[in-house]
């Protein structure tokens, strides 16, 4: 049972009163109660879901190196080899995700920074001197946006990596920016390296990665830019409002 109660005056008088309510408030605990319940089952579903998400990851990506030990074709061993990093990526992402979504949101900038740790610690060996840096505002995302953007910069990353740099690069750097304005926003993923063709991210059927980027960012409303030339390549994924507000300078 509730007990309510509450002092009420009078405008003449000196006597106080004293309005009681009684309330039986079982039925309500029960509900809240049940209600408990079905959230920490929810909590406990979503952790098996996540467990079984990263072994199936990584029995998929075991399967594919199983596969590349026993391929003689260079053609296909280089297909089998794109294929596992980026099952890699997936899991990486899963992970970062799963590490950072205590909460509906997840807070961009260490997100993205653990991944590129993540990516850094699996895809650039010892003897190639390349670094990732990460620099973002205090921007917060639902976790699926965060999933999309994380998936774009993995993207990027891998293409860096394979292309940017040759085997003698010295001090090689990948940066990775994310701006806000307002709502709106931009992600970049600049390298210093040799540099691509113009546009090559914009342009359709180029490649599995840059159909993958193009793919993404369309779910998050935003379009896809690359400026290159000698001293690196720069590829901008931009809100639509944002990239109105803050054209590039021609």
């Amino acid at each position: 049972m509730c007990l309510n109660a509450r002092k009420v005056l009078y405008e003449t008088g000196s006597r106080a009163n004293i309005l009681l309510g009684i309330e039986d408030i079982t039925q309500r605990l029960i509900l809240e109660g049940e209600k408990d319940d079905l959230l920490r089952q929810k909590d406990v579903l979503l952790e098996e879901l996540q467990h079984r998400v990263a072994n199936s990851l990584q029995i998929i990506a075991s399967i594919i190196m199983m596969k590349l030990r026993g391929v003689e074709s260079e053609e296909a061993r280089r297909h089998l080899q794109e294929t596992h990093q980026r099952v890699m990526s997936v899991a990486a992402v899963q992970q970062q995700l799963h590490a950072a979504a205590s909460s509906a949101s997840v807070e961009l900038e260490p997100y993205l920074a653990k991944l590129c740790e993540a990516l850094g610690q699996s895809m650039i060996g010892d003897n190639r001197a390349i670094t990732l840096k990460v620099r973002g505002d205090e921007k917060t995302a639902t976790s699926r946006d965060a999933e999309s953007l994380g998936l774009i910069v993995t993207e990027l990353i891998i293409n860096a990596i394979k292309h940017a740099f040759n085997g003698t690069t010295k001090d090689g750097e990948i940066a990775v920016a994310f701006d806000v304005s307002g709502t709106d926003w931009e992600l970049s993923v600049t390298d210093n390296g040799t540099g691509t063709p113009d546009g090559v991210f914009a342009q359709p059927k180029t490649g599995l990665g840059t159909g993958i980027v193009n793919a993404l960012a369309k779910q998050l409303n935003a379009k896809v830019e690359t400026v290159s030339g000698p001293r690196g390549t720069s590829v901008s994924v931009t809100h639509a409002t944002f990239a109105a507000r803050n054209p590039r300078a021609a």
